[in-house]
């Protein structure tokens, strides 16, 4: 498994939680990561992204305030901080590893997957 996905689980409306995701090194050097989720039936949509040297993330609209991506490249991990989660944050998370170094927000921006961690926000 090149990417590793954890965290998710059940919570409540206006709880916490950190989902954290492991890479190889050779994934993850000089890459840009991100987060995706998605609900069934539905595509797969862009949530956070940061840059493989942290100097730029890039959060959507629906996630911007609440949600914090972090990375340390020292131990090849990357996290996703969500805060004040909604039922409307109900998904898969998936992480994933970019062809760039940069931030990228598209799915077809990403060659590596993780197997993906299920969050369910109860109201």
């Amino acid at each position: 498994v090149q990417l590793q996905a954890s965290g998710g689980g059940l919570v409540q409306t206006g709880d916490s939680l950190r989902l954290s995701c492991a890479a190889s090194r050779r994934i993850f050097s000089n890459n840009g990561l991100g987060w995706f989720r998605q609900t069934p039936g539905k595509e797969r949509e862009f949530v956070a992204a940061i840059s493989w040297r942290a100097d730029t993330t890039a959060y959507a609209d629906s996630v911007k305030g609440r949600f914090t991506i972090s990375r340390d490249n020292a131990k090849n991990t990357m996290d996703l901080q969500m805060n004040s989660l909604t039922s409307e944050d109900t998904a898969v998370y998936y992480c994933a590893a970019a062809r760039s170094s940069a931030a990228a927000r598209t799915v077809n921006s990403y060659s590596y997957w993780g197997q993906g961690t299920l969050v369910t926000v109860s109201s």
